[in-house]
């Protein structure tokens, strides 16, 4: 049979034929709902000539955070007069029309665009859209570049153009990184827009050639480990539906360059079947803090987490420590580092003149005291000008803000964030900022487990899937035992005996006693979603009324914008 040439439609457009506008916008937060565009900069390119540029400022409506406008260089002043985005948006609309759109991390750019043309009254834009991440971790290893930030890729691929933050300046680097891209991906054989769309998501050769590893894994909540040829645990992860979530590995939806790296080396998948899906969640922290498994990011080193401890000296101290011990102290944290713990610190000597050297000190030595004596932070113990039940008073103070009321800690850093502000003194504000949300956030989250971590027995139920209750027996904030109580089944024998079947907890030191608080977070994250019910509580269940959660909200909503501002771009490579 002759051979049937193939029709223009069915090979595609040349990447050569195409017209891309590279575009980046520089905005005054994460928040499209809630931010402005402040800058639109694009550069209109086919077969690596410059057609055109589009770049305006745009008047936002309303202030610039400093913080962006210490990111960006953009300031209320150099936007007064710029037009609004209802006058900017048609003309690029029209710069756009039939173009293929490409950014650096093109969701965030695409949803503020969308964003804008629904608050006018246009329809969103339907253009094609290139993803310069996406296309960098498809094409690029860790070895070569350790993330995918533009600044970075711009380097790897020697640009002229220096990112800096500008919308018209990262749009003409960006487009030096898609040429790069594009002679990367053509050694994969992609020639065309349509294979390049495809390309990113396609699944690699090894997904393919591996999805019998699913076949043996049945549709049931539970655990699932990636075993290499040696029986080396490389990835560790739960799921309601075993079964499902495995085969999901080896389609096209799975994009990560690690994980995608971990299926070509992966021989096995073994299962474990669990009860309900708090114990498969449960079992997969046990299980990732034990075998530490080089796939997986998250829960890998629980023991090194750190503490900040008041310490039990005549006249205590803060001092940040790896160890739990049964030895009176009082303990803030888990901390993920030694960083974030000696910011809460430096927050909570803000608010209490605590001594800050480290020699010990008794009622009997003298030391001569340090500069904080004479700036008023510290009443001088060592000099013997402080009583042991002076400095009580202050010991009492930082017990008190770190397990029961933050407020004093909050208003002292406050009140100093405030005055730097006055002064313009941004910076300096900024790293108070971040002392007082180390503090604040960790002495919430340890208040909300220490109220659970308390209870020596707690049993509760959830509806099950087709009836009957999911049952949990929680001691010292440690899941002692799961069960699924058959529907029509008499709840007093089953629960009965599962507690007595269920593990026995022998509480520690500290306010953690007996799981790890990622653990003990999972547990709560279950008791406080809909339907779940009290079957039995052996104690008091309760948080402190002055607690730290009610000043963590004004915390986290500092930190939206912060949090929302571009999260994709500094991830590693795979």
């Amino acid at each position: 049979m002759d051979a049937v040439q193939g029709t223009l439609d069915e090979l595609g457009t040349p990447l050569s034929e195409v017209t891309f506008v590279v575009f980046d916008l520089e905005t005054t937060g994460g928040a499209p709902a809630e931010d402005a565009i402040t800058e639109i900069g694009a550069v209109k390119v086919r077969a690596g000539e410059v057609l055109g540029e589009f770049s305006t400022l745009v008047d936002p409506g309303g202030p610039i955070p400093p913080f962006i406008s210490v990111l960006t260089g953009i300031t209320d002043a150099m936007v007064v007069a710029a037009p609004k985005i209802e006058t900017v948006l048609p003309s690029f609309l029209e710069f756009i029309r039939g173009a293929t759109l490409v950014a650096h991390n093109a969701g965030f750019d695409t949803r503020f665009i969308k964003a804008a043309c629904a608050a006018l009254g246009y329809p969103p834009p339907g253009n094609p859209v290139v993803d310069t991440v996406d296309l960098a971790r498809r094409v690029l290893t860790r070895d070569e570049t350790p993330n995918a930030k533009l600044a970075t890729l711009a380097r790897f691929f020697r640009s002229p153009v220096e990112p800096c933050h500008r919308a018209l300046q990262d749009a003409r680097a960006t487009v030096d990184v898609l040429h790069g891209l594009i002679e990367r991906a053509g050694s994969f054989q992609v020639h065309t827009l349509e294979e390049l769309k495809s390309f990113v998501r396609a699944p690699t050769p090894e997904q393919q050639r591996k999805r019998h590893l699913a076949e043996s894994v049945p549709h049931a909540p539970g655990v699932y480990l990636f075993e290499d040829e040696r029986g080396e645990v490389l990835y560790i992860g739960k799921s309601t539906n075993l079964r499902n979530r495995v085969r999901s590995y080896f389609t096209a939806g799975e994009t990560r360059p690690r994980i995608r790296e971990m299926i070509g080396i992966a021989e096995r998948v073994r299962h474990i079947v669990c009860s309900t899906a708090l114990e498969a969640e449960v079992r997969e922290l046990r299980l990732i803090g034990g075998a530490k498994p080089r796939y997986n990011r998250r829960s890998r080193f629980p023991e090194k987490m750190v503490w900040l401890k008041l310490t039990t000296d005549v006249f205590p101290r803060l001092s940040i420590v790896r160890d739990l011990k049964d030895d009176g102290a009082t303990y803030l944290g888990p901390f993920s580092s030694t960083r974030l713990a000696d910011d809460a610190r430096i927050a909570l000597h803000e608010a209490v003149p605590l001594r800050q050297c480290t020699q010990p000190i008794s009622l009997r030595t003298r030391r001569a005291a340090c500069v904080l004596h004479e700036m008023g932070r510290c009443g001088a113990p060592c000099e013997g000008r402080e009583s042991p039940e002076e400095y009580a008073v202050h010991v009492e103070s930082a017990r008190r803000a770190m397990t029961l009321d933050a407020s004093p800690v909050f208003s002292a850093v406050a009140a100093r964030m405030e005055r730097l502000s006055v002064e313009q003194r941004y910076e300096e504000a900024s790293v108070d900022r971040d002392r007082l949300a180390a503090f604040v956030r960790t002495a919430a989250r340890m208040q909300r487990l220490s109220a659970i971590t308390r209870i020596p027995q707690l049993v509760a139920a959830s509806p099950a899937f087709g009836g009957g209750w999911d049952i949990h027996v929680v001691r010292y904030g440690r899941l002692a035992a799961a069960g699924v109580m058959p529907k029509g089944t008499h709840p007093t024998p089953f629960v009965a005996s599962l507690k007595a079947t269920a593990e026995v907890v022998i509480p520690g030191p500290g306010p953690v006693h007996a799981a790890s608080a990622e653990e003990t977070e999972c547990i709560l994250r279950w008791l406080e979603s809909p339907g779940v019910r009290l079957v039995e509580v052996d104690g008091e269940w309760s948080l402190p009324a002055q607690g730290a959660a009610r000043h963590k909200a004004r915390i986290d909503l500092a930190y939206r914008h912060l949090d929302q501002r571009r999260p994709r771009e500094g991830r590693p490579l795979r």
